[in-house]
């Protein structure tokens, strides 16, 4: 029986990251070597070196919402909402309950009053700075939808893809609108009791075709983040060739899930006892997971969204 304890890890409080680092490209890279089990410190700016020509190097391109609203009840309490999932031009899901807009849309609302939906383990989350409605946000977003960014992503800088580019690396994108559910703790008495909600994804056809060339000439999916590696392999069939997917992708992986699509992964460093750590921990190994976060700890990384990155080979 495998046990949200099981993915537990000691951090003190002074390793999150409370602001993102001076450029995207500065933080670090801790190198985490699955078949040796050999940890090594980077810089994430080294990253295109660390890669191979070739690799297939698939991003999330979803653009985190200004979700958090502050606002008041019919009684002129206060009330905050986080919008997460569209029904229509003037209804959308926000966390349990439908919330309707009877003035304009909810698009208008979050565009006039809407704030970056920060993790509360950000200090300031409450309070937002112009800097975190830039840098809560890839370089590459495009459709809005996310409420929660994709945090793999926020190290890349435009100069920085076109280094992988030159280098020869394929950059693809598909789409997966991070909901609420992705980072809610596991709360159940083992983690396969947990249920993790579907989120909206859309893999376009010819992203699903160079993902299944490059596997077909022996080359390298990295996946940029959890939220892509879920998306992969959610569209993934049996024989682990990706089809073009337009609705949900469901897939909750956990220790002993067989891994179909993706070979490497970039990622952030996780909650304790989150789904996140679990599916990164069930692509590396648990002991090794534990190992490397331990090092990070001791190194002096920076944790969680506004952190530093592993990459996992």
């Amino acid at each position: 029986m495998v046990t949200p304890d099981d993915f537990d890890y000691k951090l003190p409080p002074d390793a999150i990251a409370q602001t993102p680092a001076a450029a995207r490209d500065a933080s670090r890279l801790l190198v985490i070597d699955r078949a040796r089990g050999a940890l090594e410190d980077r810089a994430f700016s080294e990253l295109p070196e660390l890669l191979r020509p070739g690799d297939c190097v698939v991003v999330n391109n979803s653009r985190v919402i200004p979700a958090r609203v502050l606002a008041r009840d019919s009684g002129g309490r206060p009330v905050e909402l986080l919008f997460f999932a569209r029904e229509d031009e003037r209804r959308w899901r926000a966390l349990a309950r439908l919330v309707e807009c009877l003035d304009g849309t909810v698009e208008d609302l979050m565009r006039a009053h809407g704030l970056p939906p920060l993790p509360p383990y950000i200090e300031r989350f409450a309070t937002p700075t112009p800097e975190d409605r830039e840098r809560y946000q890839t370089v590459y977003a495009r459709p809005p939808g996310s409420v929660a960014a994709p945090t793999a992503g926020l190290h890349f800088t435009a100069a920085l893809l076109d280094r992988l580019r030159r280098r020869g690396l394929e950059i693809h994108e598909l789409t997966l609108h991070v909901g609420p559910g992705t980072f809610r703790p596991i709360k159940t008495a083992t983690i396969e009791d947990h249920v993790l909600p579907p989120e909206r994804v859309s893999i376009p056809a010819a992203v699903a075709d160079a993902v299944n060339r490059a596997r077909a000439e022996g080359r390298r999916v990295l996946a940029v983040g959890t939220t892509t590696t879920r998306a992969l392999e959610s569209a993934a069939q049996a024989d682990g060739r990706v089809r073009a997917l337009e609705g949900d992708a469901g897939v909750y992986i956990t220790p002993g899930y067989r891994f179909r699509v993706v070979d490497a992964l970039l990622t952030n460093f996780h909650l304790p006892g989150s789904s996140l750590l679990v599916l990164v921990a069930a692509f590396a190994g648990r002991a090794l997971i534990l190992k490397s976060y331990a090092h990070a700890v001791r190194a002096g990384y920076r944790f969680y969204s506004y952190g530093d990155a592993c990459l996992l080979i």
